[in-house]
């Protein structure tokens, strides 16, 4: 099972946005940080900002901000703006109903598929920017790369 980039992008994005809050980045600059295209950025951005976790101001000096406090932004906030679906694929078809497996393997995976995504999703609700926010500066910190 892989599961798409995208929540990533958006998580280190809406970091990188709260620890610069004081000015607006543009999506060349996260995706400098990022390593990645300003496109794939744009993109995510234009989904955050559809869940109201961004917000863009356009002409000379603009760029993309938080919408909220980044106590008040989840990484499932991120996650659920980005991802659609479920996060475990299911069987693309139905299998055989002639197999004992198969004619039962979707109910008893479905439970499971279903409690995984609960924990995971509650996991993510745990977190927020904020806290990601505070592991990086100590992490600068224990590293001796900043002053705060």
């Amino acid at each position: 099972m892989s599961l798409s980039s995208r929540t990533a992008v958006a998580i280190h994005a809406l970091t990188l946005l709260g620890r610069r809050h004081e000015t607006s980045l543009t999506s060349a600059e996260i995706a400098d940080s990022l390593e990645s295209n300003p496109v794939l950025v744009r993109r995510i951005l234009g989904s955050l900002r559809d869940a109201d976790l961004v917000r863009s101001t356009e002409g000379r000096g603009g760029g993309w901000s938080l919408a909220r406090a980044p106590r008040e932004i989840t990484l499932y906030d991120a996650f659920a703006a980005v991802e659609p679906g479920p996060i475990i694929s299911r069987h693309p078809h139905p299998p055989s109903a002639s197999c004992e497996v198969g004619r039962n393997i979707q109910a008893l995976l479905e439970v499971e598929f279903q409690d995984a995504e609960r924990a995971m999703a509650e996991r993510l609700a745990a977190t927020t920017i904020a806290h990601l926010l505070g592991r990086v500066t100590d992490i600068e910190r224990e590293l001796g790369l900043t002053n705060r």
